[in-house]
């Protein structure tokens, strides 16, 4: 499972004009589900973007958590985050997983981080959607449990 995370004074998602999703100082999520994730992975990565300290403490450091900071979060389906573009110049998204699972797994997902954050906002799975946002920072990180428990620094 991958997100891409921004962290944001706010954001918010459009479908025809109309916004179905919304949040204020927090992070933007855009949430990929993979061919081989499980369930498990639903609770691994929620819990990494829960505990991820990249919010400013007092001093002006990146110390403090979503969770810390009382943030609110806007999740987005994003099955891009599976391109293989390692042949050619069109992708493929063979990695991503079927719509329907990436659907359950999205909405787990979001219910999860529902029930740890106060506010969380979400886009329609599967729609053509209008982002807009005020990243801070900017900061923008790749989170994939594909990784987790290894060193990923050069």
């Amino acid at each position: 499972m991958r997100a891409l995370i921004q962290r944001v004074s706010s954001a918010s998602v459009s479908v025809d004009g109309k916004v179905c999703g919304k949040c204020e100082e927090g992070l933007l999520i855009f949430l990929g589900v993979g061919n081989s994730d499980t369930e498990n992975e639903i609770k691994l990565l929620a819990d990494k973007l829960l505990k991820l300290r990249i919010f400013h403490d007092g001093e002006g450091k990146m110390n403090r958590s979503i969770t810390d900071i009382g943030g609110q979060a806007l999740i987005i389906s994003q099955f891009t985050l599976y391109a293989d573009y390692s042949h050619g110049n069109r992708p493929n998204f063979l990695m991503a997983a079927k719509p329907e699972i990436a659907n359950e797994y999205y909405e787990k997902f979001c219910d999860y981080m529902a029930q740890n954050l106060k506010s969380v906002g979400r886009g329609i799975f599967g729609a053509e959607m209008h982002v807009e946002l005020a990243n801070e920072g900017p900061v923008t990180i790749l989170v994939d449990t594909d990784n987790f428990g290894k060193k990923t620094a050069l």
